[in-house]
């Protein structure tokens, strides 16, 4: 039988993938009236110091290449940014903020942190802290990114 509490994180209905949801439709309702959604203010935000490729950005956002492209397109299309030969590779491009995209980025961090305080409200330093490496080892565990612990993997005797 599955442990209760496991099942509340980590199931179908879990608590984890509620608050996901939560998230992401709360931060798209306080991006509509931008006419952006949350993935395109992250990529204006990421490229706005400039001189970021797609292929720089695409980790930082969670995409792969064809999202990336897609992204791209849809703000090159509301006339935020373009696509510049990179100075040092005639293969690859370079993101640029057009001045209507460098306007608006002082205006999308704020509703990135409103919406994280909001969150986050009421928790102590040291559980952000705490909640941080949690998740940060639930994502290097589903990544199979070898952050377990060598203590981990000799209580699970070296299975994963």
């Amino acid at each position: 039988m599955t442990d209760p509490s496991i099942a509340l994180v980590l199931g179908g209905g879990s608590l984890l993938a509620l608050v996901g949801r939560e998230l992401h439709t709360e931060t798209e309702r306080l991006f509509a009236p931008y006419g952006l959604t949350s993935q395109q203010a992250a990529l204006l935000l990421n490229a706005a110091p400039g001189n970021a490729t797609p292929s720089d950005l695409k980790g930082r956002l969670g995409t792969d290449t064809a999202g990336m492209t897609r992204l791209v397109d849809r703000l090159v299309a509301k006339r935020l940014l373009r696509r510049v030969p990179h100075p040092g590779d005639r293969r690859s491009v370079v993101i640029e903020l057009t001045p209507e995209g460098l306007a608006l980025v002082p205006e999308l961090a704020p509703v990135f942190g409103a919406i994280s305080r909001r969150m986050l409200a009421g928790f102590s330093a040291d559980e952000l802290a705490q909640l941080a490496g949690l998740l940060r080892r639930m994502l290097g565990n589903l990544k199979g990114d070898g952050t377990r612990s060598s203590t981990e993997e000799t209580a699970h005797g070296g299975l994963t």
